[in-house]
């Protein structure tokens, strides 16, 4: 005979607790507990079947390619390393109205021989036709279907044997004979648990649409994380136009990838040149304004770095960054301070990554430095420009990876000069435009660009 017995279950890290505590003692966030209502029953040991399975060797074990599915869009199958896994489970999470549930409608409705089922547990049919119609796409084999019962989408995935399935959300699933509310970590964690049963059993592809807490995280146990085989975070700034998809996790493909979209009026453009879109054009040069040759997964491109120096009017200096690590900010001022004497302690630094980027190639360092010294000397550097290049503790330039696709990039948007270390100086490929301009010290690259 079943027992009913109440516990507190953490909705950040899953962990229970047997009464209720402000804050959580296994993860330490406050306010996370919430009560759940399970039912035990007495549990019997039996015995183990001898036979049923067997260990076998690995050199035994033959691997084989598992299909993909090419989508139409080409920034999703960079992402996911080729296009989608038949059978994989894919979670994106993002902020609410960043474009998660556009973009996967769109790919749904643009992918030719494609059967899709969209499952949505917080829009109508007509909030879902309302969107088709705005992103003006034929949609051959779209299913609607507005449902939150585990038991039933997976009835009619049964019936009409999809080749992909769209979740949007799972924090609004639930599953029958758990008592707690939808989105809770027990109902989130059976129901994700279903789908992966469904798709590793000669399913289709499954993605998943989930919400983000205010830190910014995938809201949910951490269990969700692990359960999926792809996790994919779709970000952007409200402010531009500009959206980016990373992969945080991928058990088929790299996780350096970095896919980039405009958000425009009928749905989400794939940028396949973003350097052309996030180097502003100016009518003339302006100081403490430089090129960074930086790297996103095997994609090379160009980000314009720009920096603001000026005397802080009250006792203690500002210093903010926008798209680039503060930490890393605060290292190179330091470097400039020990090594090239520039009094940066009395100063408000600002810096921003133009275009709504954060980038963290460490290649990008070469030109903060510059547009740093451009803004302290309030001196325009020259045009066509571009830098590529890590600096060091003690001030050394210090050479980067993948640097002829960093070359190749900048060769083709017609950049001349490009300063890099000066272990990159032998055996790089030459260029017809493109001219090199080596460093080794910070203290050369400042002689190097204002004499």
């Amino acid at each position: 005979m079943s027992k009913v017995k109440n516990i507190y279950i953490c909705q950040q890290c899953g962990a229970s607790s047997p009464k209720w505590m402000g804050k959580c003692p296994s993860c330490g966030t406050w306010n996370s507990l919430v009560e759940e209502i399970i039912h035990t029953s007495p549990k019997t040991i039996s015995a183990v079947p001898i036979g049923k399975t067997r260990a076998v060797l690995l050199k035994d074990v033959t691997a084989t390619e598992k299909p993909r599915l090419i989508m139409s869009d080409p920034e999703l199958n960079r992402v996911l390393g080729g296009g989608v896994v038949v059978g994989s489970l894919i979670l994106i999470g993002g902020e609410p109205g960043i474009g998660k549930s556009t973009l996967l409608l769109q790919v749904a409705m643009q992918t030719a021989g494609l059967k899709v089922l969209y499952v949505s547990g917080e829009e109508s049919d007509h909030q879902i036709k309302m969107r088709a119609e705005r992103l003006a796409h034929p949609a051959a084999e779209v299913f609607l279907y507005t449902e939150t019962n585990v038991e039933q989408i997976l009835h009619q995935a049964a019936q009409l044997k999809p080749d992909m399935i769209v979740i949007d959300s799972i924090q609004t699933l639930q599953v029958e004979g758990i008592e707690s509310a939808a989105g809770s970590v027990s109902q989130v964690r059976e129901a994700t648990h279903a789908l992966q049963n469904y798709a590793k059993k000669g399913g289709p592809a499954i993605f998943i649409v989930s919400h983000i807490t205010k830190e910014g995280v995938i809201a949910g146990p951490k269990l969700l994380e692990h359960m999926v085989d792809t996790v994919l975070q779709f970000e952007g700034d409200r402010h531009y136009n500009y959206r980016m998809l990373r992969t945080i996790k991928n058990r088929f493909g790299s996780t350096a990838e970095l896919g980039i979209y405009e958000m425009r009026g009928n749905g989400l453009r794939p940028v396949s040149n973003p350097s052309e879109l996030l180097v502003t054009l100016r009518d003339e040069p302006a100081s403490g304004v430089a090129i960074a040759v930086t790297m996103e997964g095997m994609r090379a491109m160009l980000v314009e770095v720009q920096a603001l120096v000026s005397g802080a009017v009250f006792g203690t200096p500002q210093r903010s960054a926008t798209g680039y690590d503060l930490r890393r900010l605060h290292m190179l001022l330091a470097v400039l301070d020990k090594r090239c004497g520039f009094r940066f302690g009395s100063k408000d630094v600002f810096l921003n990554i133009a275009g709504g980027m954060r980038v963290e190639d460490p290649a990008t360092d070469l030109a903060v430095v510059a547009a740093l010294l451009s803004s302290y000397e309030d001196i325009p550097l020259k045009e066509n420009l571009c830098f590529s290049g890590e600096v060091g503790l003690s001030g050394e330039i210090r050479p980067v990876n993948k640097i002829e696709q960093r070359l190749s990039e900048a060769d083709k948007l017609g950049y001349e000069q490009m300063y890099i270390s000066k272990f990159h100086a032998k055996g790089l490929p030459a260029t017809a435009k493109l001219r090199l301009r080596s460093v080794s010290k910070v203290e050369a690259l400042y002689k190097m660009l204002f004499g």
